[in-house]
């Protein structure tokens, strides 16, 4: 197995509820971040096809971790924590 990467992912369909059965985190209404073994057309698809049809999505892997602030409550742990 290879190691986990972390993504930022955002889509466009307010209210989603997204169900991957791996370690993820919201950001903010639908944006969040999660920690995968998947390649990135994987994970991708396997959110896409959980969406409406013709909504706007964005998967983008992440070389380190992101800095922000404003987020949702416990994120920066959750960052932090690498689980």
């Amino acid at each position: 197995m290879s190691e986990p990467r972390l993504f930022v992912v955002w889509h466009g369909a307010q209210g989603a509820q997204i169900t991957l059965g791996e370690d993820s985190h919201p950001l903010r209404d639908e944006l969040f971040m999660v920690r995968s073994e998947r390649t990135l057309s994987k994970l991708y698809h396997a959110i896409k096809h959980q969406l409406p049809e013709d909504t706007a999505l964005m998967v983008a892997p992440l070389d380190d971790q992101p800095k922000f602030k404003g987020m949702t409550e416990g994120a920066l742990k959750w960052l932090r924590s690498g689980a």
